[in-house]
């Protein structure tokens, strides 16, 4: 297996959703999926809420697609205040120190 290289690697920006209960959750995740802001090349991984640990949603892209990825990440604020989910940091990998874990 050929390594891939940092700059061709995989990127994601990844929000905590604090709070949201699964119908929340689902009806997020239900309105992403739907719109054309988030389809291929994009990934969207989501991980539901469990009691003690919060819902997750990170969009993954290759490194070419960034501005695409920023535009979709400015969507999905939109679609998150809808549900009245404020957003008040975003971790991208790679970036910074901390990990939101």
């Amino acid at each position: 297996m050929t390594p891939v290289p940092p700059s061709a690697a995989p990127q994601g920006f990844a929000f905590t959703l604090e709070g949201v209960d699964e119908l929340t959750f689902t009806r997020i995740l239900r309105d992403i999926l739907r719109d054309a802001a988030f389809a291929r090349p994009l990934q969207v991984q989501a991980q539901e809420p469990r009691p003690g640990v919060p819902a997750r949603l990170t969009l993954v892209f290759r490194p070419q697609d960034r501005t695409r990825a920023v535009q979709a990440m400015q969507r999905l604020k939109t679609v998150l205040l809808r549900y009245g989910v404020q957003v008040d940091s975003v971790w991208v990998p790679g970036e910074g120190s901390a990990d939101p874990n």
